[in-house]
């Protein structure tokens, strides 16, 4: 097996260095492109230059956000091969779809999905070995926003103590020790959920003002994504009975500690 990244040119704030795109060999010569990111013509190249000789036998996309998954049915089409995702999005139609448990071989390697919705409903992990694509799900030197928290939590849980030992992401480095990435992870959320918790129990009542109180070292303008993790958290704490809405606004249940 040999993995290869080829770095989007989409440096910012929301992508980190810029989206990863990866290059998975099974060692004989069969290789998948692994989230090709958004369209840009000298990622493309590079892509294609990676490629080189080596029979390509899909493109793999993770989820559908517009970092991720736009030049994929571009590149399909140009090299003829499939798309493969989990679902259709905004700039992405899969070929084929992958469910959770399924396997696509790569020549002679077998690639796992693993269905990890959470920051979005459509991501999925792809596994080889003890190796794990994470796309979005987990993110190098850095947490994730969050659309779905309890079933970003189960999903994290998921992968918990199944034998990873190398995790590499959509944006940022390689990660070893899974297990203690993920436990941070689950830390960090956790910790969050209860700053957000403590933040409404103080007297924020809307999402803009918890994100003005447990966010307010971050820089502003990564302050509409701390929302969408926000809104994720107070939905959860909600299902939990902690807090409640009244109209508009949003309150502590009283002994929901």
């Amino acid at each position: 097996m040999k993995i290869d990244r080829i770095l989007a040119n989409n440096p910012g704030p929301f992508t980190g260095p810029g989206t990863n795109t990866w290059l998975l060999d099974d060692g004989t010569g069969s290789v998948v492109v692994i989230d090709p990111g958004p369209v840009d013509s000298r990622h493309a190249t590079a892509i294609y230059e990676a490629i080189g000789s080596r029979e390509l036998v899909a493109v793999l996309v993770t989820h559908t956000h517009s970092d991720h998954a736009p030049l994929a049915n571009p590149l399909a089409r140009d090299l003829g091969v499939p798309a493969v995702g989990h679902a259709r999005g905004p700039q992405f139609e899969p070929s084929i779809r992958l469910l959770d448990g399924a396997v696509y071989d790569v020549g002679d390697l077998p690639l796992r999905v693993v269905h990890t919705p959470g920051h979005a409903d459509d991501h999925l992990c792809f596994r080889a070995g003890n190796v794990l694509f994470t796309g979005d799900h987990i993110m190098g030197g850095s947490s994730v926003m969050v659309e779905a928290m309890g079933p970003y939590i189960a999903s994290l849980k998921k992968l918990q103590g199944t034998g990873l030992e190398r995790l590499h992401p959509g944006h940022g480095d390689d990660m070893d020790d899974p297990d203690q990435v993920i436990e941070w992870y689950l830390m960090h959320r956790m910790q969050r959920h209860e700053q957000i918790l403590a933040a409404i129990e103080g007297g924020a009542s809307t999402i803009n003002d918890v994100v003005e109180v447990v966010y307010a070292e971050v820089d502003s303008s990564l302050h509409p994504l701390a929302a969408r993790s926000v809104s994720a958290h107070v939905t959860l704490l909600s299902d939990e009975g902690r807090i409640t809405w009244q109209g508009d606004h949003v309150v502590a249940v009283p002994d929901s500690q």
